[in-house]
């Protein structure tokens, strides 16, 4: 590979990254501007989580969201001290906690959710339903391939 060559990939790289961030700061902002008087992003993550797939532990929330694991029991601390969720110890398992929602965290994801996915909706609507699956795959893909070093 020449070195112009090398440096239109690198800029080409470049220059997509560059679209993604932009892409996910602008579409992120838009569609979590309901909640940002209310709640932090990872906070209604932890919400909206706990809402469709019910109790899971610390750990489990953690990988949904994408935060450590001190992260998510800072987050978790504080939705606990706001009435939102609560800690509930496993009878067969003493070591594992798991994550639920009150009634309080209940009813706020309740009335949240619903104008979220609209605006996702409205949002997204830009994009034909396969552009959007095709996006999705292009993602996966980007996301697969780790830290995978440039294959030459």
């Amino acid at each position: 590979m020449t070195l112009s060559q090398s440096s239109k990939k690198q800029n080409m790289a470049q220059d997509t990254f560059s679209k993604l961030l932009r892409c996910t700061n602008s579409v992120s902002g838009d569609v979590h501007k309901h909640i940002q008087d209310q709640l932090t992003v990872s906070q209604f993550g932890i919400l909206e989580s706990l809402a469709l797939l019910g109790p899971i532990s610390q750990k489990e929330l953690a990988a949904r969201i994408l935060k450590s694991p001190g992260n998510i029991t800072t987050i978790i601390n504080n939705l606990e001290k706001a009435g939102l969720v609560i800690r509930v110890l496993s009878t067969q398992d003493k070591r594992y906690y798991g994550i639920h929602l009150t009634d309080k965290g209940r009813r706020l994801i309740d009335r949240l959710l619903p104008v979220h996915t609209e605006v996702l909706r409205n949002r997204m609507a830009v994009l034909t339903e396969e552009e959007q699956q095709t996006l999705g795959r292009l993602l996966e893909k980007l996301t697969m391939n780790g830290g995978a070093q440039e294959r030459g």
